[in-house]
């Protein structure tokens, strides 16, 4: 803290100048750091500018990026869960044509060669069930093949935990409130398909001894599953299936929903850890500029009174004459 010295006759010592000079360089210091902030937009240009701040700010950044990196993987899943969802929904609707089929054939007036017809149609829709189910693929990984499961990172906690969501599609899942779901490319042998193991499967979408190949069997000597006594079984198992199918896709929604409000939570967080960051490191220009004026106005009167101070002791000289 600079203060007005008195005795200017001393020449050796000039304290007027020496303080002039001084202030001069802070004013020249302000100066450069006013220029510096307004430059590059940051208050915070290092850490000597504002310890705590920069401390603060730098951790606040740094989980930003990565709660940018969760909002990317709750879109992930959020696609995984679309593209499973349609296909249950492609799925559902020609199950329903399976079974439309079969109630036709169950009726008394419908012959044995329709019989046969309607079951060749819809083992056609069977395939293309199976179709669905082969191509609904996700990062070279099958979803609807009983096996999908994957952990989704959707957030960290303050000890920076990960929290995780998990899309469990393995029919083991008990959330799925199904005996099992079968997909698999077992179920029925598409045109286009090839066969991953040669074990037989004998039921569809959870319903045992379901067998959506035995469409294919129905002729007019062995009506099968369409023959007056197996009917009725048949009706029921579909039905079945189409409620096992529908609770699985209501399985995906309930996913779909949270990961919906995942995604607004981790924006609005980004949104406000983006202010925050501004708030303590990015520059306030109107202030900025305003101190710079201040500084710029002092270092012009430091000058003037540095050379002032100057001249002063020069007056003194007159006595030596």
């Amino acid at each position: 803290m600079p203060f007005a010295s008195f005795g200017v006759s001393r020449i050796r010592t000039n304290i007027a100048a020496e303080n002039a000079y001084n202030s001069l360089d802070v004013a020249s210091r302000d100066i450069s750091l006013r220029q510096l902030r307004l430059s590059t937009g940051n208050r915070l240009n290092s850490a000597a500018d504002d310890v705590a701040g920069y401390i603060t700010s730098r951790a606040l950044r740094a989980r930003n990026s990565s709660l940018n990196s969760c909002l990317l993987t709750v879109g992930d899943a959020q696609n995984i869960c679309n593209i499973a969802m349609d296909a249950l929904s492609n799925i559902d609707d020609l199950t329903r044509l399976i079974k439309d089929a079969a109630a036709q054939a169950s009726s008394g007036s419908v012959g044995t060669a329709e019989k046969v017809a309607l079951a060749k149609a819809a083992y056609r829709m069977a395939q293309q069930i199976q179709t669905v189910a082969d191509s609904t693929v996700f990062g070279k990984r099958q979803l609807l093949d009983t096996s999908y499961t994957a952990n989704f990172i959707i957030g960290f906690n303050a000890a920076n935990t990960l929290l995780t969501l998990v899309i469990d599609m393995r029919k083991e899942n008990p959330d799925l409130n199904v005996r099992s779901l079968n997909f698999n490319v077992n179920a029925v042998p598409s045109e286009s398909s090839h066969m991953l193991n040669t074990a037989p499967n004998t039921s569809f979408a959870g319903i045992t001894n379901l067998n959506l190949e035995d469409l294919n069997e129905v002729n007019e000597n062995n009506l099968g599953i369409f023959s007056d006594e197996e009917i009725a079984y048949t009706l029921t198992s579909l039905a079945q299936a189409i409620s096992n199918i529908n609770k699985t896709a209501s399985y995906l929604g309930g996913i779909a929903n949270r990961l919906t409000s995942q995604e607004d939570l981790l924006k609005s967080q980004i949104t406000n850890y983006d202010a925050a960051v501004s708030r303590i490191a990015d520059a306030d220009v109107a202030k900025e500029q305003l101190k710079l004026i201040k500084s710029q106005f002092l270092q012009q009167a430091s000058i003037t009174s540095l050379s002032q101070a100057n001249q002063n002791p020069v007056s003194f000289l007159k006595l030596l004459d």
